[in-house]
């Protein structure tokens, strides 16, 4: 989630906080109730943002890791390549005698 994605969702829970609070004393409830209700209504959604944080870091979800695993895999996609060009530019024999020295070493 990008910072400029916290912000608007920041601007929209404090709108929808402000909505409840006015809107509902039109419904007959006193703004005591009222405040009360909004603060429950936004303490809820914080909770269940940060809950939601703290499971990403547990589950490693998070952006960076998400962006490392994608990088690795292309450098590991591209170092495979030029390895493999390599090695079908060697001749026949260079071929076989890497094949047999990897098979030594396994």
């Amino acid at each position: 989630m990008t910072k400029g994605k916290v912000v608007q969702i920041g601007l929209l829970i404090s709108l929808l906080g402000i909505l409840i609070f006015k809107l509902l004393p039109q419904f007959g409830i006193d703004n005591l109730t009222s405040s009360t209700i909004s603060n429950f209504i936004l303490i809820l959604i914080v909770i269940t943002w940060v809950t939601s944080y703290i499971l990403r870091v547990v589950n490693g979800k998070m952006t960076f890791m998400e962006q490392r695993k994608r990088y690795r895999k292309e450098y590991e996609k591209i170092v495979n390549d030029k390895l493999e060009n390599k090695f079908n530019s060697l001749p026949k024999e260079e071929q076989e005698k890497l094949m047999e020295d990897l098979e030594k070493n396994l």
